[in-house]
This record gives C-alpha cells, sequence and structure tokens, in this order.
C-alpha cells in the first residue's frame, strides 16, 4: 500500500514540473553596477576589524568552547527552574483552586 501511494506522489510531483513554470520568479534588471571610490572604502573599512581579528579565533580551544557552552546551559536551566518554581508556587493560582474546590464541594 505504501509503494503506490509513492507512486502517486511521484506522478503528482512530475505533473507539477511540467505544469509549473520554471520562470515563476522575476527578478530585477541587470544593471552594472558603477563602483566608486566612496563605497569601496566603506567596504574596506567596514572588513578591516576582521583583518585585526579573526573571528575563528575567538575559542583558544575546543576545550573553551564547550566551557562556556556547558555555562551557559547551566544558567539556561537555572533560569528556566526558576520560572517554573515560580509558576508553581503562584499564590493567586493556588486562591483559585482553593475557591474551585470550595465551590465543588457545595
Amino acid at each position: 500500500m505504501a509503494r503506490s501511494g509513492s507512486i502517486v506522489l511521484s506522478l503528482l510531483a512530475l505533473a507539477a514540473l511540467v505544469v509549473v513554470p520554471f520562470n515563476c520568479f522575476v527578478g530585477a534588471p541587470r544593471v552594472p553596477m558603477e563602483i566608486d571610490a566612496r563605497s569601496a572604502a566603506a567596504v574596506v573599512m567596514g572588513l578591516a576589524p576582521l583583518a585585526l581579528e579573526q573571528p575563528a579565533s575567538a575559542y583558544d580551544s575546543v576545550v573553551a568552547m564547550l566551557q562556556s557552552w556547558l555555562v551557559g546551559g547551566t544558567v539556561l536551566t537555572v533560569i528556566f527552574a526558576a520560572a517554573i518554581i515560580a509558576a508553581a508556587a503562584n499564590p493567586l493560582t493556588k486562591r483559585r483552586q482553593e475557591v474551585q474546590n470550595m465551590m465543588n464541594k457545595k
């Protein structure tokens, strides 16, 4: 049964390729870009910090990277645990549950 469904699906995909034209996206007309000295200087100044320090050298070792992930994961775990405890210890929720129990008893 699964094979007949996959055959039907493949036939539908093939039919869609035939029916749908390939030029669905119409891009902007191609105009040659004019590069002047100001735009070149802006690009060079924007990339200058990357020439000083490569982004890949942010961590001296794999151990430092793993330690930073562990610290970040621990901090997120503590934040989520505090949020769960705060949600469970919400006095308004407890009061609503008490009132609901009182109404159910009556």
